[in-house]
């Protein structure tokens, strides 16, 4: 169990806090409730590029960073395709610089033109580093295009192409600031060797009096049900021939999800999964392969990775991965299979949730998800599974009118 207190103030700011006696540091946790499903299809990448921007300084500090580095203190970020995530993390006594700052930028950014061009530059160049110069950098490009017909999660947090970054104007980055960027879109936890009643005391000082806002509405485009599969051959001078499957499922805060992961860990986490023992142990096709979720706000992916050893026939190889999950579908999954599988996510989630940082993060994103007592209650779910419940989610996900496919390759 991880102990909080949550706090809301008039303006509707929501504070999660968490007091860890056992550090003098404390981890100043910021999310904003955007991401690249808010973006218009013509302006994709501005959640991210917006990212950047908030490291231009204000109209007060020439230049966030170094203003907390002074006090001893980093910080980092990142977005996506839900959230913008900000931490900062400085020692105990010195909260008070980090939240001076956060407010700062939240109030006073200095999105001038000089400053909107040199992100921009920089944006562009991590796309081309990333995902044009990289092997398989197309990938998520080409699996999530092909998924998705409607749904903004059809274009990745960097967005579609360079081309679209360029053309942002200031008005187009400003707007979407103003709009998203506000008290009322915003969680803030505090995790670390910082007593309640100060965190309380030092963010009424410092977000206290920014004037609330209205909720925002969304009316994002619902992905209709996909009923048929989808196949695409990427050629592509890679080191090896892959394939890629993807599925359509839950979403994060479904009744399923919890079964859904579940699924993809006895298919393709560890050594003992189905994958690893039936196909890189028990065929010569497969140098690895394994499964994943999306775990978005809104209906997401399963996901299938194989690469194939050298002379492999996509064909033969893809045939294989069908006859496990064929296998799966019709005989069920294993009690003891599936103990397994529950106790290595509840020690992965231990570890992941030791630190007070990593609280801070936590706390937040399950506060805005569904109240910050999801981060104790979550582990519960996972231990309710019942092996007939990961077997119906499967015969319902892996379905081949359900599934997009790709050859990726030299040989392709």
């Amino acid at each position: 169990m991880i102990d909080f207190t949550c706090h809301r103030f008039s303006n509707g700011l929501r504070l999660v806090h968490h007091y860890d006696a056992t550090t003098m540091m404390v981890a100043v946790n910021l999310l904003y409730d955007v991401g690249s499903r808010d973006e218009h299809p013509s302006k994709t990448g501005l959640a991210h590029l917006m990212e950047h921007l908030m490291f231009s300084g204000t109209k007060h500090v020439e230049k966030f960073d170094d203003m907390l580095q002074r006090a001893g203190g980093d910080s980092n970020a990142w977005t996506s395709v839900d959230v913008t995530n900000y931490y900062d993390i400085l020692p105990g006594h010195n909260i008070e610089t980090a939240l001076w700052l956060e407010s700062e930028r939240l109030l006073n950014l200095n999105l001038t033109a000089q400053n909107i061009e040199v992100q921009k530059s920089v944006v562009i160049e991590e796309f081309k580093q990333r995902y044009l110069n990289q092997p398989y950098g197309d990938v998520l490009h080409l699996m999530h295009g092909l998924a998705y017909e409607k749904h903004p999660y059809r274009w990745p947090t960097i967005g579609l192409d360079t081309a679209t970054i360029e053309t942002f104007t200031d008005n187009d980055i400003l707007d979407f600031h103003r709009r998203y960027y506000n008290i009322g879109n915003l969680v803030i936890s505090i995790s670390g060797n910082v007593e309640f009643e100060t965190a309380v005391k030092l963010v009424e000082k410092w977000f206290g009096d920014i004037e609330s806002c209205e909720p925002i509405t969304r009316k994002l485009p619902q992905e209709p049900e996909q009923k048929g599969k989808k196949f695409l051959s990427h050629t592509s001078e890679v080191p090896s021939n892959m394939i890629f499957r993807v599925y359509h499922m839950c979403s994060r805060c479904d009744e399923d999800y919890a079964a859904t992961d579940l699924l993809s860990d006895v298919l393709g986490n560890g050594l003992s999964s189905r994958f690893y023992r039936q196909l890189i142990q028990g065929t010569d096709m497969f140098a690895d392969i394994d499964a994943s979720v999306m775990g978005s706000r809104d209906p997401g992916l399963f996901y299938i990775r194989a690469r194939l050893a050298d002379g492999v026939a996509f064909e033969k190889a893809n045939a294989a991965i069908d006859s496990v999950l064929t296998q799966l579908i019709d005989d069920g999954v294993d009690d003891g299979e599936l103990v397994k599988c529950v106790n290595k996510y509840l020690s992965n989630k231990l570890f992941e949730n030791v630190g007070y940082a990593e609280k801070a993060v936590s706390l937040c994103n399950h506060e805005l998800m569904w109240g910050a007592n999801g981060i104790n209650v979550e582990n519960d779910k996972y231990r309710a599974v019942k092996s007939e419940e990961v077997q119906e989610v499967a015969s319902r996900i892996l379905d081949d009118d359900n599934c997009s496919l790709i050859f990726y390759g030299p040989d392709a």
